[in-house]
């Protein structure tokens, strides 16, 4: 899988990044040979084509250009002519982490509410906290619903909070 639209600015600062000889000497199999047998990277016409390329595609980001498309393809290509196969898929690892740690939100939850929370997930035989307080939420938002469809018009009407 190439690099994608909704991919450029979470992923071009990383992948500058790896662009280091420090990164090549570090990770030799994700470079193709060509790169890894350059004393200086600024001397690789590969290196300077790419860094051009990606230089451009975040501009024209930048600037809303009609050609993102056609910028997004000259960058994959250079990508591909400098990253091996392994490490291109390494790079799509990374990508994923950082989209999946940009969709998550952090909280503080005291021990003890974390510790039920466990004790939960182990009788309900849940993978995750995700997947537990999902159900708690959904028990929660069904409960509310019996009670909004018993409510009789004239009794008193109590939700829970």
């Amino acid at each position: 899988m190439l690099l994608q639209l909704d991919e450029i600015s979470l992923a071009v600062p990383m992948i500058y990044r790896l662009l280091t000889n420090d990164s090549i000497t570090r990770r030799p199999g994700w470079y193709h040979e060509n790169i890894q047998s350059v004393n200086r990277l600024s001397e690789s016409e590969v290196y300077s084509s790419l860094v051009d390329s990606l230089r451009a595609l975040v501009n024209g980001l930048r600037s809303k250009s009609p050609n993102l498309n056609q910028l997004l393809n000259n960058s994959n290509i250079r990508l591909n002519q400098f990253f091996s196969d392994l490490g291109w898929r390494e790079v799509r690892k990374e990508i994923s982490q950082i989209k999946k740690r940009q969709k998550k939100a952090h909280i503080e939850v005291s021990k003890d509410i974390i510790n039920r929370l466990k004790l939960y997930m182990d009788q309900e035989k849940f993978d995750s906290f995700d997947q537990a307080l999902d159900n708690l939420l959904s028990e929660y938002a069904a409960s509310n619903l019996e009670i909004e469809e018993s409510y009789q018009p004239g009794e008193p009407h109590f939700s829970a909070i």
